[in-house]
């Protein structure tokens, strides 16, 4: 697999105690997809067959994450990937069975085109629309269209947005962003679209 540079600036700019737990990550994904690429997908590291999404990391302020696509959850209970928070070396999975998860990631992206083919997901209920929001986008037709043309995936995103807020204040700024966001056609993580 040849190295991206990009890769290498996003483990240089991690936290230290990141820097050698990603570096794992990166050998281990060499390993395991000889054929393979990597690259930025979504602000972080991943690593493809194809072009195709196989796994990737990625690192916060207090930990990183492991993620392989199409593999559930590992009796994880918190972070991103099915592995938790990984502040450590020790908590990495054992390299063959990284290995493993990587390579069957990469076995379902060469016969079902996509490492989450054949994975079940529960689609979540629909989020009922807060009252405000509703208000909001009746003042603007061409956002409550868009709103309304949006996937229900898109809807909630915008509407926790909204409704996680703690502060008056904080919820107030979010509505009228969100209503701008939404008038332009914008789903809630526009940002981070293209990355």
């Amino acid at each position: 697999m040849k190295s991206d540079p990009r890769v290498d600036a996003y483990i240089a700019k991690a936290a230290p105690f990141a820097q050698p737990i990603l570096t794992r990550i990166r050998e281990v994904a060499h390993a395991a997809l000889p054929e393979g690429e990597e690259g930025i997908k979504w602000g972080m590291p991943h690593f493809m067959l194809g072009g195709k999404n196989v796994a990737g990391m990625s690192a916060f302020k207090a930990h990183c994450a492991f993620v392989v696509h199409g593999e559930g959850r590992k009796g994880a209970k918190e972070g991103m990937g099915g592995h938790g928070k990984i502040a450590d070396l020790d908590d990495l999975p054992p390299r063959e069975e990284m290995i493993a998860s990587i390579a069957a990631a990469a076995e379902r992206v060469a016969t079902q085109g996509s490492a989450t083919a054949g994975t079940k997901r529960t689609p979540k209920p629909e989020l009922p629309v807060p009252d405000d929001l509703a208000a909001a986008l009746e003042e603007r037709p061409e956002a409550k269209t868009v709103f309304t043309d949006f996937a229900p995936s898109h809807r909630r995103d915008y509407i926790e947005w909204i409704t996680e807020a703690k502060r008056e204040t904080t919820r107030a700024n979010r509505l009228a962003q969100a209503v701008e966001w939404i008038a332009e056609g914008k789903r809630r993580n526009w940002k981070y679209e293209n990355c």
